[in-house]
């Protein structure tokens, strides 16, 4: 698939950017580029791997000059850079603009102007029915992506929003297995919050279907299981064997919601079920609105969300199973010291 042609992965030195290398690293692709701003991490990355196919380039998506020198020649994109921390967004809503939003469309319009073939920008259930500022500038990426694919030529582009990435970097499960392995109390939000559960292979997966399967302007959304923060918190005690470790109700952070939602209702209308996948085509009507008729859509009414209230509900055990596929988990158990996932 990837054979003889070269990738790049913006916020490459990420979770999804390692997780990526893993897997195209060993195919007979050309050559990886890694975008990021980091120094630190491209190095550590660097070393690593230390691999001839890997290439660094230092920049940021908000300037779309480092983006061009760094676009120049490549066949395919994945874009992953963006602020995704949610407190964060909540306090420098701007930024959140700046790299989310901006950034995106310097990436597209470079890709476009210079002819890359594929761009998959990822984005995140967050995005759907937004209340904080990471949702809302996700929400106005997938707008931008869509917008831009009216008009990229030869240039696909689609979009893939998933939820939870379990033990990756900034994700819960590292923070609580810390909490236990520290000794201190366990400080959840709220014990009935639900999120969707999906390992970084999983979000690998999506991003290769649509990137086989997608026409422009398309959303791709993997179906995945959720599970409440008590029963995620109840499979870690209990694979750490410490069942009666102490839990903390913090309350809800800034910007957080009691559940997620990967599709609106009004998307669950025009979606495609893919069986694994969802696909959401775009609207692909123009501004004449004298063309189409004013009607009310029936099914909108009728429909309902896909989110992790409603989506398939884990218990215990299939938490623990699901948690145990997670090298991170693993290493854990057996007691070594290691990093979140990517």
């Amino acid at each position: 698939m990837f054979s003889n042609n070269i990738l790049l992965i913006t916020g490459g030195t990420g979770s999804f950017g390692n997780a990526a290398l893993d897997r195209f690293l060993k195919t007979k692709i050309k050559e990886i580029r890694i975008f990021s701003r980091d120094e630190k991490k491209q190095d550590d990355m660097r070393k690593k791997y230390n691999n001839p196919k890997l290439k660094f380039y230092i920049g940021d998506v908000r300037d779309i000059e480092s983006i061009r020198s760094a676009v120049r020649g490549v066949d395919y994109i994945f874009h992953a850079a963006a602020l995704k921390q949610v407190p964060s967004c909540e306090f420098y809503p701007l930024q959140a603009v700046k790299t989310n939003v901006i950034g995106t469309e310097n990436v597209l319009e470079a890709a476009i102007s210079l002819g890359v073939k594929r761009v998959i920008c990822l984005s995140t259930d967050k995005a759907v029915n937004p209340i904080n500022a990471m949702g809302i500038s996700k929400a106005m990426m997938e707008k931008v992506a869509v917008a831009k694919s009216r008009e990229s030529g030869d240039t696909k582009i689609c979009v893939t929003r998933y939820g939870n990435v379990m033990a990756s970097r900034g994700s819960v499960i590292p923070l609580f297995v810390d909490q236990i392995l520290a000794g201190h109390e366990l400080t959840i939000t709220d014990p009935e919050m639900t999120r969707f559960m999906m390992t970084l292979d999983d979000a690998v997966d999506l991003v290769l279907y649509a990137f086989e399967n997608g026409a422009s302007g398309d959303i791709f959304v993997q179906k995945a299981p959720a599970a409440t923060i008590t029963t995620l918190t109840k499979a870690l005690t209990s694979l750490l064997d410490v069942p009666g470790h102490k839990i903390n109700v913090i309350g809800t952070r800034h910007g957080e919601k009691l559940f997620e939602v990967l599709l609106s209702r009004e998307e669950m209308v025009a979606a495609d079920d893919l069986g694994k996948y969802f696909r959401v085509p775009p609207d692909l009507r123009d501004l004449n609105y004298g063309k189409f008729t004013d009607q009310g859509e029936q099914k909108i009414s009728e429909a309902v969300d896909y989110n992790s209230h409603n989506t398939t509900r884990l218990d215990l055990d299939g938490m623990k199973a699901l948690l145990m596929k997670l090298d991170f988990m693993q290493a854990i158990v057996r007691g070594e010291n290691v990093q979140p996932e990517g």
